[in-house]
């Protein structure tokens, strides 16, 4: 499933939004169902990740050194 992370709680449940299901069959054919708004089971997850990727940023709670 793909969607908006909402929220979650320290048991890793996540509320996601705008959620889409997508399915593949013994042929290799995927379908698409829209869900809506899902609450997962942390227990049920096995992955989470980024659509787009990631990128490293710089670490905003550094502070930059001064002696260069």
């Amino acid at each position: 499933v793909t969607g908006t992370l909402k929220g979650y709680d320290q048991l890793m449940n996540l509320v996601l939004d705008d959620v889409k299901e997508t399915t593949r069959d013994e042929e290799g054919n995927t379908s698409t169902r829209s869900l809506g708004l899902l609450v997962a089971r942390g227990t049920l997850l096995v992955l989470i990740s980024p659509m787009d990727g990631s990128e490293e940023i710089a670490n905003p709670f550094m502070q930059a050194d001064d002696d260069e």
